[in-house]
């Protein structure tokens, strides 16, 4: 057998044993799915009337601007989870038993991001499901539907390398938790929940030039039809970047360990 069908083959089973734990410990997964949920429906039902005046509409205006916002923070809050789980296998040992094994080292890190992503990607199609039953109403055609789905998974895919990273340079599991809320805050320092121009100008420069402000454009001009302009190089740029240097730290930090 080839080192990379090996690789193959060991990382296939190292996405087993994630998706294993994730099943017997759903209490993460239940709620990393239900904080953006909850978060959705505090701001479409208790501040949508108000905000969504603002765009120039009602509530139903407002559902439709937020869901990108609540999609990216889903993301943020599942990269915690992401973190935990690698600091948590990193000091308890089994990677230490791992390494005595005959098994690609790469497949390690390989399980942790493939179930990750997985998992974001169904808590994401479950957020979608709730937004469309409570108004969310996108016109998009299926090629901007599939173009959405691939922002987003490229997306998930960053901020799981990241959160690997994160996991990999904490010392305990305890530090890992706190490493990627910084992210959690992006959403709401950009045009997730309310528009950059409503911002004073310093905290509107941030906004508008973070990494969160593109993607979400984007996602909202595939899926509503508003105008992209330049947001799309930018959130591929972003993402694709943020992707390549957080495997290359991520990598670098594991084969150091």
């Amino acid at each position: 057998m080839s080192t990379l069908s090996l690789a193959v083959r060991d990382s296939s089973t190292m996405v087993r044993r994630q998706l294993k734990r994730l099943l017997r410990y759903p209490s993460m997964t239940v709620q990393l799915i239900a904080t953006p949920v909850v978060l959705l429906l505090l701001f479409v039902y208790v501040l949508g009337g108000t905000l969504g005046a603002g765009l120039g509409g009602g509530r139903d205006t407002y559902v439709d601007y937020v869901v990108p916002g609540i999609l990216l923070m889903a993301g943020a809050t599942a990269a915690t989870g992401t973190a935990v789980m690698v600091a948590t296998d990193m000091t308890e040992g089994i990677v230490a038993r791992f390494r005595t094994m005959r098994i690609s080292r790469a497949s390690v890190l390989t399980g942790h991001v493939v179930g990750s992503v997985i998992q974001q990607l169904l808590g994401m199609a479950v957020i979608i499901g709730v937004a469309l039953a409570i108004g969310f109403g996108p016109n998009a055609t299926a090629v901007e539907w599939l173009a959405a789905a691939a922002l987003l998974t490229l997306f998930v895919v960053a901020v799981t390398w990241l959160s690997v990273a994160l996991g990999l340079k904490s010392p305990t599991p305890e530090a890992a938790s706190n490493a990627p809320m910084p992210l959690i805050l992006l959403p709401f320092l950009g045009s997730g929940f309310v528009p950059t121009d409503s911002m004073p100008t310093a905290v509107r420069w941030f906004a508008e030039y973070q990494p969160f402000t593109p993607i979400m454009e984007t996602v909202r001009g595939l899926l509503l039809g508003t105008p992209i302009g330049g947001s799309g190089a930018a959130a591929t740029a972003w993402c694709g970047g943020t992707a390549l240097v957080s495997y290359l730290w991520a990598k670098r930090t594991y084969d150091k360990a």
